[in-house]
């Protein structure tokens, strides 16, 4: 039996991976203003910005997860933490953090022990492009209360330096384990985020989110787990001052064995407008990259290319 299975929290794609390609240049995102009525497209543009904020932040949850259980396996927290040989705890290998950011970050465990606090840094130095596709730069560091496993505990995630592909990110992840056995979930809150262009383009970001495992629990496979998750974020872009909100209408559902978002719906709010994005379309709940941002009592769409 799995006592629960964390990395896959994939939340990376609680909207989208970031993408690099932005729909509103720096003079659409300053000619808004954020008292004013917002037209249709500017608040389409904008939605779709948001959706990439939260993905921003969420890239990282699958890295520092992955590797949270990894190292929690390791020292004997997990169903697989000792050799049968010695019943001695071992060292963490990351395989599977490995096969998403490739071999070319340091990953290094102090203390290298069953002991705790403990804090994980993945070092991704000047540039390190991962089996993802991403290029990474800077660290990720993880401060561990205790396993990631055991019910209370909290680890905190710090962006050191941190960009991914041109973005800096900035801020820390607070990670919170709610579980209660048999029921396995998480809070998941951004605290000072930020995320910023070499152009001066970017935005404040603040969110919370929580996640409960609902399938996969009762065996060792990770690929079956599937996660359920509801939150709330607000993003404010610094150019124009314009917020956007953003909250959970129909819980989202990850699962691990897809790379996106499989359903559920946002609801988006930019000053008067409101949008929403189903993440069912267009395959009403299979494996797909796309997601439908609608507006206008769901006359306007568009077709958002999840990456």
């Amino acid at each position: 039996m799995k006592t629960i299975s964390l990395n896959r929290l994939a939340l990376a794609a609680m909207a989208v991976l970031f993408s690099s390609v932005f729909f509103i240049s720096c003079q659409k995102e300053a000619s808004v203003d954020n008292t004013a009525a917002m037209t249709d497209e500017q608040a389409a543009n904008f939605s779709d910005e948001s959706t990439q904020a939260e993905a921003s932040f969420d890239d990282a949850d699958d890295i520092g997860f992955t590797a949270a259980e990894e190292e929690g396996n390791a020292g004997g927290f997990g169903p697989e933490g000792k050799t049968a040989q010695t019943g001695r705890p071992f060292l963490p290998n990351f395989f599977e953090l490995r096969e998403r950011i490739g071999d070319c970050a340091t990953i290094t465990v102090t203390p290298n022990d069953s002991t705790y606090p403990k804090t994980v840094t993945i070092d991704f130095g000047d540039s390190c492009r991962g089996r993802d596709g991403k290029v990474r730069s800077g660290k990720l560091v993880l401060h561990f209360t205790g396993p990631i496993r055991r019910p209370g505990s909290v680890v905190t995630l710090t962006f050191v330096n941190y960009h991914v592909n041109r973005a800096h990110i900035e801020g820390t992840k607070i990670f919170k384990n709610l579980s209660d056995p048999p029921v396995h979930k998480w809070s998941i809150e951004v605290v000072d985020g930020k995320v910023s262009f070499p152009n001066g383009r970017g935005y404040t970001y603040e969110g919370v989110k929580n996640v409960k495992q609902i399938a996969g629990m009762l065996t060792n496979i990770v690929r079956d787990d599937v996660y359920q998750i509801t939150g709330r974020s607000k993003t404010v872009y610094l150019l124009s001052g314009v917020t956007v909100n953003i909250n959970t209408e129909d819980a989202l559902i990850k699962k691990v064995a897809c790379p996106w978002i499989s359903e559920g719906t946002l609801k988006i709010k930019i000053n008067d407008r409101v949008l929403k994005l189903d993440f069912g379309f267009p395959n009403n709940g299979n494996c797909d990259n796309k997601a439908l941002l609608t507006w206008n009592n769901g006359n306007s769409q568009r077709v958002i290319l999840l990456p």
